[in-house]
């Protein structure tokens, strides 16, 4: 059960770079966004704080910011037209063989 606690703190790892990011926009503050990126920064640690009961804390940390990079590099080119270049690609799927590497050898 920690490792679904903790692939769910990685899913709310998305929800505050995107709420701080439409939070601050030229035309100034939108609370809505920012205290969305609030609740799913508390969400997220709360997880990974019950996830660190049962996972070591280095693969733990590893996977959580790992889930929330690579959502957070989708995400960042589905709604912001961010580049999708291969390279950019190729590295971050680095970062998913990790993820399932650590998953892997935990077991």
């Amino acid at each position: 059960m920690a490792w679904v606690y903790l692939f769910v703190a990685g899913l709310f790892e998305w929800g505050w770079p995107v709420g701080l990011k439409l939070g601050l926009t030229d035309s100034g503050l939108h609370w809505g966004w920012i205290l969305f990126a609030v609740l799913c920064m508390i969400a997220s640690g709360a997880l990974l704080l019950i996830a660190q009961k049962t996972i070591p804390i280095g693969t733990a940390y590893a996977v959580w910011t790992g889930i929330g990079a690579t959502g957070t590099f989708v995400l960042g080119i589905l709604l912001f037209g961010e580049p999708a270049t291969l390279a950019r690609i190729f590295f971050v799927g680095l970062i998913v063989v990790g993820i399932l590497g650590l998953k892997l050898a935990s077991d």
